[in-house]
């Protein structure tokens, strides 16, 4: 669910293998912007796999019902187990690299979707409660010495900030950039709350 996002709503999966023409990531991809554009109730199967240029039966198949398919969307856990995958010496940096190459790979962010979505107050409030869950506890769970929980959620609020500057700036100078440059510029900021 990434609102403006929707074209890179973040895959809430993780490394998520080749899709091997199987339609799987491409229903994801359809299904994160259906659910970010749109609310929970105008979202239809038929929509997603028109969209993701599927059949319908073929959207079932993988996710079986529609809330079934919201709720893949909806878990940021995957994402976070991989942005969180480094020794907190470089965590930073790790974090900025796997974001960019991930939007990159996929055509979506791997959590910007819990700002954009339009759905209805408890869809908005289940994407925050997972987030926070999935996303900021899991951040102070890793974080050392003092402040731990101000400082996961400053360096949630950075990895979406930069999120929505790529998708701001689709075509400028950061899509230009290498991950490993953005992560030069940006990781430092991240890596200084990381470590306190």
């Amino acid at each position: 669910m990434s609102g403006s996002e929707a074209t890179v709503p973040v895959p809430s999966s993780p490394p998520v293998p080749v899709d091997q023409g199987t339609g799987r990531d491409a229903i994801l991809r359809a299904a994160r912007r259906a659910f970010t554009q749109r609310p929970y109730a105008e979202v239809t199967i038929r929509g997603i796999a028109a969209d993701a240029g599927v059949s319908p039966s073929l959207v079932v198949k993988h996710f079986g019902r529609k809330e079934e398919l919201f709720n893949t969307v909806a878990d940021f856990g995957p994402a976070a187990e991989e942005l969180f995958d480094a020794p907190l010496a470089t965590l930073g940096r790790h974090m900025v690299v796997t974001l960019v190459r991930r939007r990159r790979e996929l055509k979506s962010d791997p959590l910007l979707r819990v700002v954009f979505s339009l759905g209805n107050q408890d869809e908005r409030s289940l994407l925050r409660d997972r987030f926070h869950e999935q996303v900021t506890e899991a951040l102070i769970a890793r974080l050392p010495g003092r402040e731990r929980a101000l400082r996961a959620e400053l360096i949630a609020g950075h990895l979406l900030g930069l999120g929505a500057t790529l998708s701001l700036h689709r075509d400028g100078a950061g899509s230009l950039a290498t991950p490993e440059h953005l992560a030069d510029l940006y990781a430092p900021a991240l890596q200084t709350l990381i470590t306190g």
